[in-house]
Protein backbone atom coordinates (compact mmCIF):
# COMPACT_ATOMS: atom_id res chain seq x y z
CA UNK A 1 0.00 0.00 0.00
CA UNK A 2 1.29 3.15 -1.03
CA UNK A 3 0.83 6.18 1.82
CA UNK A 4 1.89 9.27 1.08
CA UNK A 5 3.28 11.98 3.65
CA UNK A 6 0.62 14.70 2.39
CA UNK A 7 -2.49 13.93 -0.69
CA UNK A 8 -2.93 17.50 -2.28
CA UNK A 9 -4.75 15.80 -4.78
CA UNK A 10 -7.80 14.16 -2.58
CA UNK A 11 -8.25 17.41 -1.13
CA UNK A 12 -8.32 19.33 -4.38
CA UNK A 13 -11.04 16.62 -5.72
CA UNK A 14 -13.26 16.82 -3.02
CA UNK A 15 -13.66 20.92 -3.28
CA UNK A 16 -13.10 21.46 -7.27
CA UNK A 17 -15.63 23.08 -8.26
CA UNK A 18 -15.30 25.63 -5.30
CA UNK A 19 -11.99 26.50 -6.50
CA UNK A 20 -12.74 26.54 -9.71
CA UNK A 21 -15.78 28.97 -9.16
CA UNK A 22 -13.77 31.21 -7.64
CA UNK A 23 -10.45 30.92 -9.63
CA UNK A 24 -12.96 32.02 -12.46
CA UNK A 25 -14.36 34.94 -10.15
CA UNK A 26 -11.22 35.96 -9.98
CA UNK A 27 -9.72 36.22 -13.73
CA UNK A 28 -13.17 37.73 -14.85
CA UNK A 29 -12.27 40.28 -12.44
CA UNK A 30 -8.85 40.98 -14.19
CA UNK A 31 -7.68 41.87 -10.04
CA UNK A 32 -5.29 40.09 -9.72
CA UNK A 33 -2.95 42.13 -7.14
CA UNK A 34 -4.22 42.88 -3.88
CA UNK A 35 -8.13 44.48 -4.54
CA UNK A 36 -11.41 43.21 -3.47
CA UNK A 37 -10.14 39.29 -2.63
CA UNK A 38 -7.57 39.87 -0.79
CA UNK A 39 -9.44 42.19 0.95
CA UNK A 40 -12.77 40.09 1.51
CA UNK A 41 -9.71 36.92 2.82
CA UNK A 42 -8.16 39.66 5.05
CA UNK A 43 -11.69 40.14 6.74
CA UNK A 44 -12.48 36.10 7.13
CA UNK A 45 -9.31 36.18 9.16
CA UNK A 46 -10.06 38.94 11.24
CA UNK A 47 -13.22 36.98 12.21
CA UNK A 48 -11.48 33.44 12.06
CA UNK A 49 -8.58 34.62 14.63
CA UNK A 50 -10.68 36.54 16.53
CA UNK A 51 -8.28 39.68 15.93
CA UNK A 52 -8.31 43.13 14.72
CA UNK A 53 -6.39 43.67 11.63
CA UNK A 54 -4.84 40.87 9.14
CA UNK A 55 -2.61 41.76 6.29
CA UNK A 56 -2.18 39.56 3.61
CA UNK A 57 1.28 39.10 2.61
CA UNK A 58 3.61 37.29 -0.17
CA UNK A 59 4.79 34.41 2.47
CA UNK A 60 5.34 33.24 5.38
CA UNK A 61 8.84 33.99 5.72
CA UNK A 62 8.09 37.77 4.39
CA UNK A 63 5.67 37.83 7.34
CA UNK A 64 8.00 37.58 9.86
CA UNK A 65 10.17 39.57 7.72
CA UNK A 66 7.36 42.22 7.52
CA UNK A 67 6.85 42.24 11.75
CA UNK A 68 10.52 42.31 12.55
CA UNK A 69 10.80 46.01 10.41
CA UNK A 70 7.44 47.04 11.63
CA UNK A 71 8.27 46.46 15.65
CA UNK A 72 12.21 48.12 14.53
CA UNK A 73 14.10 45.93 14.86
CA UNK A 74 17.80 47.04 13.33
CA UNK A 75 21.60 46.16 12.55
CA UNK A 76 23.15 44.96 16.03
CA UNK A 77 19.84 43.95 17.57
CA UNK A 78 19.45 40.18 19.40
CA UNK A 79 16.11 38.30 18.80
CA UNK A 80 15.65 35.05 20.63
CA UNK A 81 14.07 32.03 19.05
CA UNK A 82 13.92 28.24 19.04
CA UNK A 83 16.81 26.29 17.15
CA UNK A 84 14.40 23.47 16.50
CA UNK A 85 12.19 25.41 12.99
CA UNK A 86 12.04 25.88 9.63
CA UNK A 87 14.80 27.66 9.19
CA UNK A 88 13.07 31.46 7.96
CA UNK A 89 12.50 31.61 11.55
CA UNK A 90 15.86 32.84 12.05
CA UNK A 91 16.53 33.83 8.44
CA UNK A 92 14.40 36.31 8.47
CA UNK A 93 16.31 37.73 11.94
CA UNK A 94 19.51 37.50 9.79
CA UNK A 95 18.19 39.46 7.04
CA UNK A 96 17.41 42.55 8.61
CA UNK A 97 21.18 42.13 10.21
CA UNK A 98 20.21 41.36 13.74
CA UNK A 99 21.27 38.22 15.60
CA UNK A 100 19.60 35.47 16.04
CA UNK A 101 19.86 34.01 19.77
CA UNK A 102 18.82 30.86 20.03
CA UNK A 103 17.19 28.95 23.40
CA UNK A 104 16.44 25.15 23.79
CA UNK A 105 13.67 23.39 23.41
CA UNK A 106 10.81 21.61 25.42
CA UNK A 107 11.70 17.95 24.95
CA UNK A 108 7.93 16.73 25.15
CA UNK A 109 6.55 19.62 22.90
CA UNK A 110 9.06 20.64 20.45
CA UNK A 111 8.38 24.79 21.06
CA UNK A 112 10.65 27.40 22.86
CA UNK A 113 11.40 26.40 26.78
CA UNK A 114 10.41 29.91 28.33
CA UNK A 115 12.32 28.87 31.65
CA UNK A 116 15.89 29.62 29.58
CA UNK A 117 14.79 33.10 28.02
CA UNK A 118 15.84 34.94 31.03
CA UNK A 119 19.27 34.17 30.74
CA UNK A 120 19.72 35.04 27.02
CA UNK A 121 18.33 38.55 27.86
CA UNK A 122 21.12 41.09 27.18
CA UNK A 123 20.33 45.18 26.38
CA UNK A 124 21.18 44.27 22.81
CA UNK A 125 17.49 41.70 23.04
CA UNK A 126 14.71 43.39 21.00
CA UNK A 127 11.99 40.78 20.59
CA UNK A 128 11.50 37.19 21.11
CA UNK A 129 9.77 34.48 18.18
CA UNK A 130 8.56 31.34 19.60
CA UNK A 131 6.99 29.29 17.12
CA UNK A 132 4.07 27.18 17.77
CA UNK A 133 6.02 23.88 16.27
CA UNK A 134 3.67 21.16 14.22
CA UNK A 135 0.40 22.85 15.06
CA UNK A 136 1.11 23.14 19.25
CA UNK A 137 1.46 26.93 20.43
CA UNK A 138 4.10 27.59 23.03
CA UNK A 139 4.00 28.28 26.21
CA UNK A 140 2.33 32.18 25.70
CA UNK A 141 1.72 32.66 28.97
CA UNK A 142 5.15 32.73 30.61
CA UNK A 143 6.68 34.37 27.36
CA UNK A 144 4.31 37.33 27.58
CA UNK A 145 5.10 37.74 31.53
CA UNK A 146 8.81 37.88 30.71
CA UNK A 147 8.25 40.60 27.34
CA UNK A 148 6.32 42.97 29.25
CA UNK A 149 8.95 42.42 32.17
CA UNK A 150 11.82 42.99 29.88
CA UNK A 151 10.02 45.45 27.52
CA UNK A 152 10.40 43.45 24.54
CA UNK A 153 8.18 42.53 21.44
CA UNK A 154 6.64 38.88 20.90
CA UNK A 155 6.19 37.41 16.87
CA UNK A 156 4.41 34.23 17.48
CA UNK A 157 5.60 32.24 14.21
CA UNK A 158 2.20 30.36 13.83
CA UNK A 159 2.72 29.46 10.36
CA UNK A 160 2.13 25.43 11.42
CA UNK A 161 -0.65 26.93 13.60
CA UNK A 162 -3.39 28.61 11.88
CA UNK A 163 -6.67 27.51 14.55
CA UNK A 164 -4.33 25.97 16.91
CA UNK A 165 -5.32 27.66 20.51
CA UNK A 166 -3.25 28.35 24.05
CA UNK A 167 -6.29 28.36 26.89
CA UNK A 168 -8.88 29.55 24.82
CA UNK A 169 -6.70 32.45 22.03
CA UNK A 170 -6.04 31.22 18.88
CA UNK A 171 -2.32 31.59 17.48
CA UNK A 172 -0.88 34.48 16.59
CA UNK A 173 -2.91 36.72 18.76
CA UNK A 174 -1.30 36.99 21.59
CA UNK A 175 2.51 38.65 20.90
CA UNK A 176 2.90 41.66 19.59
CA UNK A 177 1.73 39.89 15.75
CA UNK A 178 1.09 36.15 14.56
CA UNK A 179 3.01 35.37 11.30
CA UNK A 180 1.43 32.68 9.12
CA UNK A 181 2.21 30.72 6.01
CA UNK A 182 -0.43 29.39 2.80
CA UNK A 183 2.72 27.55 1.78
CA UNK A 184 0.56 24.18 -0.09
CA UNK A 185 1.81 21.47 2.71
CA UNK A 186 0.23 23.75 5.73
CA UNK A 187 -3.45 23.26 6.81
CA UNK A 188 -4.14 26.16 5.20
CA UNK A 189 -2.54 25.85 1.73
CA UNK A 190 -2.77 27.96 -1.34
CA UNK A 191 -1.55 26.84 -4.68
CA UNK A 192 1.46 28.71 -4.22
CA UNK A 193 3.07 31.05 -1.93
CA UNK A 194 1.28 33.11 0.29
CA UNK A 195 1.32 34.55 4.43
CA UNK A 196 -0.50 36.49 6.73
CA UNK A 197 0.20 38.90 9.02
CA UNK A 198 -2.36 39.57 12.16
CA UNK A 199 -2.38 42.01 15.20
CA UNK A 200 -4.47 43.89 17.41
CA UNK A 201 -1.68 47.06 17.43
CA UNK A 202 -3.43 49.64 14.65
CA UNK A 203 0.06 51.25 14.48
CA UNK A 204 1.50 48.26 13.77
CA UNK A 205 -1.30 47.43 11.25
CA UNK A 206 -0.76 50.39 9.35
CA UNK A 207 2.75 50.24 9.16
CA UNK A 208 3.08 46.33 7.99
CA UNK A 209 0.32 47.82 5.20
CA UNK A 210 3.00 50.54 3.78
CA UNK A 211 5.45 47.97 4.04
CA UNK A 212 4.50 45.74 1.76
CA UNK A 213 3.89 47.81 -1.15
CA UNK A 214 7.12 49.41 -1.45
CA UNK A 215 7.07 51.55 1.73
CA UNK A 216 4.56 53.84 -0.65
CA UNK A 217 1.94 56.10 1.31
CA UNK A 218 0.43 57.03 -0.76
CA UNK A 219 1.08 55.54 -3.90
CA UNK A 220 4.68 56.69 -5.77
CA UNK A 221 5.10 58.34 -2.60
CA UNK A 222 7.52 56.39 -0.09
CA UNK A 223 7.88 57.74 3.54
CA UNK A 224 9.80 54.36 4.25
CA UNK A 225 11.75 51.74 2.48
CA UNK A 226 9.62 49.20 2.45
CA UNK A 227 9.03 45.41 -0.18
CA UNK A 228 7.23 43.89 -2.81
CA UNK A 229 5.09 41.69 -0.42
CA UNK A 230 1.20 41.28 -1.58
CA UNK A 231 -1.01 38.15 -1.45
CA UNK A 232 -2.11 37.74 -5.13
CA UNK A 233 -5.81 37.63 -5.59
CA UNK A 234 -5.67 34.37 -7.20
CA UNK A 235 -4.42 32.53 -4.23
CA UNK A 236 -6.62 34.91 -1.55
CA UNK A 237 -9.80 33.35 -3.41
CA UNK A 238 -8.68 30.07 -3.33
CA UNK A 239 -7.80 30.42 0.36
CA UNK A 240 -11.47 31.78 1.13
CA UNK A 241 -12.65 28.79 -0.16
CA UNK A 242 -10.34 26.37 1.87
CA UNK A 243 -11.21 28.34 5.11
CA UNK A 244 -14.65 27.42 5.22
CA UNK A 245 -13.18 24.02 5.28
CA UNK A 246 -10.49 24.17 7.79
CA UNK A 247 -12.53 23.39 10.83
CA UNK A 248 -13.80 20.13 9.43
CA UNK A 249 -10.17 19.17 8.59
CA UNK A 250 -8.54 20.39 11.37
CA UNK A 251 -11.45 17.78 13.41
CA UNK A 252 -10.33 15.24 11.39
CA UNK A 253 -6.60 15.76 12.15
CA UNK A 254 -7.27 15.52 15.37
CA UNK A 255 -9.30 11.93 15.25
CA UNK A 256 -6.39 10.77 13.59
CA UNK A 257 -4.05 11.72 16.15
CA UNK A 258 -6.10 9.83 18.68
CA UNK A 259 -6.13 7.08 16.55
CA UNK A 260 -2.60 7.13 16.04
CA UNK A 261 -2.06 7.48 20.15
CA UNK A 262 -3.78 4.46 20.08
CA UNK A 263 -2.52 2.00 17.60
CA UNK A 264 1.07 3.15 18.76
CA UNK A 265 0.50 2.27 22.88
CA UNK A 266 2.56 0.04 24.46
CA UNK A 267 5.85 0.25 21.77
CA UNK A 268 9.10 2.20 22.14
CA UNK A 269 7.92 5.01 19.74
CA UNK A 270 7.32 8.37 21.88
CA UNK A 271 4.01 10.04 20.57
CA UNK A 272 2.70 13.99 20.69
CA UNK A 273 2.51 15.26 23.82
CA UNK A 274 -0.20 18.05 23.90
CA UNK A 275 -0.14 20.52 26.93
CA UNK A 276 -4.16 20.21 28.34
CA UNK A 277 -4.15 23.71 27.90
CA UNK A 278 -3.72 23.38 23.97
CA UNK A 279 -5.51 22.75 21.05
CA UNK A 280 -3.06 21.46 18.44
CA UNK A 281 -3.81 20.94 14.85
CA UNK A 282 -1.65 18.41 14.01
CA UNK A 283 -0.04 20.28 10.85
CA UNK A 284 2.66 17.71 11.72
CA UNK A 285 2.04 13.89 13.51
CA UNK A 286 5.63 13.58 15.08
CA UNK A 287 6.75 10.47 16.53
CA UNK A 288 10.12 9.46 18.80
CA UNK A 289 12.39 6.62 17.56
CA UNK A 290 15.57 6.27 18.41
CA UNK A 291 16.78 4.73 15.67
CA UNK A 292 14.46 7.13 13.22
CA UNK A 293 16.85 7.03 9.90
CA UNK A 294 16.23 3.00 9.86
CA UNK A 295 12.46 3.34 10.53
CA UNK A 296 12.11 5.82 8.07
CA UNK A 297 13.67 3.42 4.90
CA UNK A 298 12.15 0.79 6.60
CA UNK A 299 8.55 2.56 5.85
CA UNK A 300 10.03 3.91 2.74
CA UNK A 301 10.26 0.48 1.75
CA UNK A 302 7.03 -0.43 2.20
CA UNK A 303 5.72 2.39 0.57
CA UNK A 304 4.54 4.46 3.23
CA UNK A 305 6.29 8.48 3.45
CA UNK A 306 7.50 10.11 6.08
CA UNK A 307 9.33 13.12 6.87
CA UNK A 308 12.46 14.77 9.17
CA UNK A 309 11.63 18.03 10.34
CA UNK A 310 14.47 19.53 11.11
CA UNK A 311 17.44 17.15 10.64
CA UNK A 312 19.86 19.75 11.87
CA UNK A 313 18.95 22.57 14.30
CA UNK A 314 19.87 26.07 13.23
CA UNK A 315 22.61 27.10 15.72
CA UNK A 316 25.17 24.04 14.13
CA UNK A 317 23.78 25.10 10.57
CA UNK A 318 27.16 26.41 8.15
CA UNK A 319 25.26 29.88 8.19
CA UNK A 320 25.77 30.27 11.71
CA UNK A 321 29.47 29.10 12.30
CA UNK A 322 30.16 32.90 13.23
CA UNK A 323 27.92 32.66 16.39
CA UNK A 324 30.17 30.01 17.94
CA UNK A 325 27.48 27.67 18.82
CA UNK A 326 29.18 23.99 19.29
CA UNK A 327 27.52 20.18 19.22
CA UNK A 328 26.01 20.10 22.60
CA UNK A 329 25.18 23.11 23.71
CA UNK A 330 21.49 22.94 22.87
CA UNK A 331 20.84 19.40 23.16
CA UNK A 332 17.11 18.87 23.35
CA UNK A 333 17.01 20.29 20.13
CA UNK A 334 19.72 18.17 18.66
CA UNK A 335 17.88 14.95 19.92
CA UNK A 336 14.83 15.84 18.38
CA UNK A 337 16.73 16.52 15.31
CA UNK A 338 18.36 12.78 15.47
CA UNK A 339 14.95 11.13 16.57
CA UNK A 340 12.10 12.93 14.98
CA UNK A 341 9.59 11.41 12.36
CA UNK A 342 6.78 12.64 10.88
CA UNK A 343 3.96 10.48 9.48
CA UNK A 344 1.11 10.98 7.61
CA UNK A 345 -1.91 12.95 9.19
CA UNK A 346 -3.76 14.75 6.46
CA UNK A 347 -7.91 14.92 6.78
CA UNK A 348 -8.07 12.47 4.00
CA UNK A 349 -6.03 9.89 5.81
CA UNK A 350 -8.20 6.42 5.87
CA UNK A 351 -8.44 4.36 8.86
CA UNK A 352 -7.07 1.30 7.10
CA UNK A 353 -4.11 3.76 5.65
CA UNK A 354 -3.08 4.70 9.34
CA UNK A 355 -3.82 1.39 10.24
CA UNK A 356 -1.21 -0.17 8.05
CA UNK A 357 1.35 3.12 9.44
CA UNK A 358 1.17 1.64 12.58
CA UNK A 359 1.03 -1.99 12.11
CA UNK A 360 4.54 -1.39 9.43
CA UNK A 361 5.89 0.63 12.20
CA UNK A 362 4.95 -2.29 15.34
CA UNK A 363 6.82 -4.43 12.79
CA UNK A 364 9.76 -2.70 12.42
CA UNK A 365 12.85 -4.60 13.48
CA UNK A 366 14.39 -2.11 16.10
Amino acid sequence: MKIPILDLEAQYLAIEDEIKQAIDEVCKSSQFILGPFVKKFEEEITKYCEVDYAIGVASGTDALTLSLDAIGVKPGDEVITSPYTFFATAGTISRLKATPVFVDINPKTYNINPDLIKDKITEKTKAIIPVHLYGQCAEMGKIMEIANKYNLRVIEDAAQAIGAKYKGKKAGTIGDTGCFSFFPSKNLGGFGDGGMIVTNDEELAKKIRILRVHGSNPKYFHPIVGYNSRLDALQAAILSVKLRHLESWHEKRREHAELYNQLLKNISIVTPFVEEHNFHIYNQYVIRVKNRDELKEYLKQKGIESEIYYPLPLHLQECYRDLGYQKGDLPESEKAANETLAIPIYPELTEDQQKEIAQQIKEFPE
